[in-house]
């Protein structure tokens, strides 16, 4: 599949919810459609699999994996055909950590021929410690499990290998200095993105520039957005705000969105004096 084929696919699903995966959905389709056709509610359902009807209902709508259990008795209570045994074999949660709206572009970034991204709210990913990224997901609402944390953590430093694997690739980073300014995570926690951000932007196809508080002009006063190139020169962008996030694949508007990223280059700090900047905030803490 070329990258204009996963832009096609992909603009096509972005809007899915963040945690189902396909073969969830399917499973919880069949367990329904069993359930229903043997006329038991799901509140009766629960009762005789011995699980909440708040759980019957999570597990129908591809929102949870089933436990063994759950498997074991749905399919006493539901003829004892092996359909559902069989089906739980192949369930699977996706890409753990990351939100369906954002796994295709995650797809078009192991293709891409250059990456852009302008950040107002936090660290971009690429360039987030461990430590910050753990604060990030700690501050999620609702509240993760401890295992859904690990999850969003061990897939958001699994993607950063796009910068140490694709050395011919431009990477180009443009972040407000507000946002080194916040202390998430605590000092000890900004010590180590400091850190963390300054020696991945030395290699020479990483580029990091800072917007000043102070800065008179901002060609991005819109929003967080990420660009990039496919190898057939098709331009994309993506934009993400509370609970979603779009993939732009008009020409058209990705070529507006590419041109306020340019202008913005020129408004922020150059890549030395960003890096001035950022270890001066790092000697403060």
């Amino acid at each position: 599949m070329t990258a204009t084929d996963e832009a096609g696919r992909a603009s096509e699903e972005w809007e899915r919810e963040p945690d189902p995966s396909d073969s969830l959905r399917t499973f919880g389709a069949v367990v329904q459609a069993l359930r229903e056709h043997a006329g038991i509610s799901r509140t009766e359902f629960g009762t005789q699999v011995r699980f909440s009807r708040h759980t019957v209902e999570s597990v129908e709508q591809g929102r949870r994996m089933p436990d063994a259990s759950f498997v074991d008795r749905a399919e006493g209570v539901l003829g004892n055909t092996g359909a559902l045994r069989r089906a739980a074999r192949h369930l699977s949660r996706g890409e753990p950590g990351l939100a369906a709206w954002f796994r295709q572009w995650a797809r078009l970034e192991r293709v891409a021929v250059s990456l852009c991204t302008y950040e107002c709210r936090l660290v971009p990913g690429l360039l987030q410690s461990e430590g910050y990224a753990r604060a990030v997901f700690e501050n999620s609402i609702p509240l993760l499990t401890d295992e859904q944390l690990e999850a969003q953590v061990a897939a958001r430093l699994e993607r950063q290998v796009l910068l140490a694997e694709r050395p011919h690739v431009p990477f180009s980073f443009i972040v407000e200095e507000a946002v080194f300014r916040r202390g998430l995570g605590g000092r000890e926690v900004m010590r180590g993105l400091f850190h963390h951000v300054l020696e991945h932007a030395v290699p020479r196809n990483v580029t990091l520039q800072v917007v000043p508080l102070g800065a008179l002009y901002h060609a991005c006063l819109d929003g967080p957005v990420q660009l990039l190139e496919t190898p057939e020169g098709r331009r994309l962008a993506y934009s993400e705000g509370q609970q979603n996030g779009r993939l732009i694949v008009d020409a058209k508007e990705a070529s507006l969105l590419h041109q306020r990223y340019d202008t913005l280059r020129s408004q922020a700090l150059p890549p030395q004096e960003s890096r001035d900047l950022l270890e001066r905030l790092r000697g403060a803490l």
